[in-house]
């Protein structure tokens, strides 16, 4: 895992704007000069802002066409280079933004544009402009002394515990669409993901994290989608097979593709039909297929694990967890058409 701290982190300039919903009518508000911030406050602005950040999974920029007609991006590059034009180019990056706010699940909400300095990023020191979408607006309690007793009053802000939508551009990797860190804890559904596919037109970096989990993906989708078109398979078998995917991931350090096959797959047939499934699904997708050999990212398998399901799950009785030997199981059936499972062990717990 790459290490990125932000210990010894300065924030130099920092710009906030108002922008609403276009498709609401909402405003959009642009200030024309830096935002002022307490010096006591800033240790919980720094918090808010970049507290969610892990340096897990790296994003860069992208575009269909060519990486220049990706305006965030255009933009960035004038953010890095035009430290005189901070306010002028946040305000583009503002106005960027309620263009893309037409969709009517978008909330409006404070906009803040920041120029870090001195975050470390592996061995480098390196720069960074956050930006960063302050969407859910709660009411918190004041509790204020008077000479003989106390008044309670409430207000409205935004909880430290994290930003709604954020994205951090490290400058480094500039002509390849910079090293990116993007969060989005507000708009789960598809159609409301509009900030990191819509408005930053982001993809994924090619790194371990994103090898590792794109793989663990592959597998997981030809096991539950295709395997039972080309083989007669049962749902124990699948599990184990999806068991065993991870289980290689987990205790293993390197990705040898020839070595997952023999391992994993181990049947000629199965693997004939996984490798043609990989290539039909990234040819459909326009996406390039996983490496032949990578380094295993554990927070990735750690991610994937979530999704990795090892349950029989039978009418509405019974749930079966099958974690180890597939061999401890067997399925049957009573001359009366009633199915069954035969579940064998050495203790009980």
């Amino acid at each position: 895992m790459i290490n990125l701290d932000f210990e010894q982190i300065e924030l130099r300039q920092l710009a906030t704007h108002f922008v609403g919903n276009k498709m609401r009518e909402e405003q959009l508000k642009l200030s024309h000069s830096g935002t002022q911030i307490g010096s006591e406050t800033l240790p919980y602005l720094l918090k808010y802002f970049l507290k969610p950040f892990k340096p897990h999974e790296f994003y860069q920029f992208g575009h269909t066409v060519e990486l220049s007609m990706n305006p965030v991006y255009t933009m960035m590059k004038k953010l890095f280079k035009e430290r005189d034009e901070f306010i002028n180019n946040s305000q583009g990056l503002a106005k960027l933004l309620f263009e893309s706010s037409s969709h009517p699940k978008i909330k409006a909400g404070e906009f803040n544009v920041a120029f870090f300095e001195n975050i470390v990023l592996g061995d480098e020191i390196v720069e960074a402009i956050g930006i960063f979408k302050s969407e859910t607006n709660v009411p918190f309690l004041r509790m204020n002394s008077t000479t003989t007793s106390f008044d309670i009053n409430h207000e409205f802000g935004y909880q430290i515990k994290g930003i709604d939508k954020g994205c951090l551009v490290l400058n480094t990797g500039e002509e390849e669409g910079y090293e990116v860190l993007v969060i989005d804890n507000t708009n789960k559904s598809n159609e409301a993901q509009f900030w990191k596919d819509e408005f930053l037109k982001l993809k994924p970096l090619s790194n371990e994290f994103h090898q590792t989990k794109q793989f663990l993906t592959l597998t997981k989708n030809y096991v539950s989608d295709k395997m039972h078109e080309d083989f007669e398979v049962e749902k124990a078998d699948k599990i184990d097979l999806l068991n065993r995917s991870m289980d290689y991931f987990k205790f293993k350090d390197e990705f040898q593709r020839v070595d997952f096959e023999n391992e994993v797959l181990v049947d000629e047939n199965i693997i004939d039909s996984f490798r043609k499934y990989d290539e039909n699904y990234h040819q459909q997708r326009e996406i390039e297929q996983p490496s032949k050999h990578f380094h295993i990212s554990a927070p990735a398998v750690r991610k994937q694990a979530r999704v990795f399901k090892s349950v029989l799950k039978l009418d509405k009785n019974f749930h079966i967890y099958i974690h180890g030997d597939r061999n401890m199981i067997e399925k049957g059936k009573e001359e009366d058409g009633r199915q069954f499972y035969k579940v064998y062990f050495e203790l009980e717990e």
